[in-house]
């Protein structure tokens, strides 16, 4: 790089509002952080055809632990201020993040991970995720309604639902529940929940979660409860490639399940199943993307860029 165009590329990241890292400029700011995870703990953490190594722990997520240990550190701390000014002796506010981000881009191994590194800090012990999944309308009112094929779009979700368990979570309520979504039936299960009850942090997976409001709307948006948020990105040929190899895998495994709402899948040719697959991700999941999520993107605190062998290689913090 000549100096014209490194003067070039300081200006430029001067006028962002992010200040970009190299993978190696942010695994430099891991520090003394000490690594809590073990390979068993990865290898019960990650998700089908989203592999994650130790190296990957300790160069991106270790540095991002402690920057959030360090922003709850002091969202707490101005917490408790603002307790002793109102006289108010109990209550607790946590913590919410937000995990964004394409269908097949590793957003649920990268929830788990941060869950259970941000669980090994002091400060907070208790730490809760949900996805967003359990907040979709059932297939019965998807197929009345002619949605089945915009599962996962904005309309696909029921927003009130979501927004009231947020307000309940970030007011300090108690034993809030949450329902319950399953991969393998493709459905909400009725009657079924998970409660958080008071944690310290709180995240939040989805692919929609940063969408904002919509223009005339003086309601809440679910980004609106976020404290920090992270979009994980990569090229739509790379997450083309890892939805059709994440396919065929699951072709292989849950699809032959007889509950699985996809085991029509499981009896196809290599050639019929790809051509499914790329037939799927192409007229749902990059439609999307394309028109919901990546318009999201600027919007993260933080946003992690993967390459083609699924290991981030460029990190960028939004400036405070």
């Amino acid at each position: 790089m000549t100096e014209k165009q490194s003067m070039q590329s300081a200006s430029s990241d001067a006028l962002s509002p992010y200040r970009h890292f190299t993978r190696s400029e942010w695994a430099a700011l891991r520090a003394d952080t000490p690594l809590t995870l073990t390979i068993d703990d990865l290898e019960k953490l990650q998700s089908i055809n989203d592999p994650i190594s130790v190296e990957e722990v300790i160069a991106i997520y270790l540095p991002l632990s402690r920057l959030l240990a360090l922003y709850v550190a002091a969202t707490q701390g101005l917490f408790k201020a603002t307790q002793r000014f109102l006289g108010a002796e109990d209550g607790k506010m946590p913590y919410i993040i937000g995990i964004a981000g394409s269908v097949a881009v590793g957003k649920s191994t990268t929830a788990r991970v941060l869950k259970a590194l941000l669980s090994r800090w002091p400060n907070t012990p208790k730490v809760e995720l949900i996805t967003t999944d359990g907040f979709l309308h059932p297939n019965a009112y998807l197929e009345r309604e002619g949605l089945m094929d915009k599962k996962g779009f904005p309309e696909s979700y029921d927003g009130s639902a979501l927004l009231r368990f947020l307000s309940d979570i970030k007011a300090g309520k108690r034993n809030v529940p949450a329902p319950v979504y399953s991969h393998l039936v493709y459905d909400v299960v009725p009657g079924e929940s998970i409660v958080i009850d008071r944690p310290d942090i709180l995240i939040v997976e989805g692919l929609n979660v940063l969408l904002p409001n919509r223009p005339g709307k003086d309601i809440p948006f679910v980004s609106d409860f976020f404290d920090f948020s992270v979009y994980l990105d990569a090229t739509t040929q790379d997450l083309e490639r890892w939805y059709v190899s994440r396919f065929m895998r699951l072709r292989e495994t849950a699809f032959r399940d007889p509950r699985s709402y996809f085991q029509k899948y499981a009896t196809l040719d290599d050639h019929a199943a790809e051509k499914v697959a790329r037939d799927i991700w192409r007229r749902i999941n990059l439609k999307n993307l394309d028109e919901n999520i990546l318009p999201t993107r600027a919007r993260a605190s933080l946003v992690l860029t993967k390459g083609e062998n699924h290991m981030i290689e460029q990190v960028a913090l939004r400036k405070l």
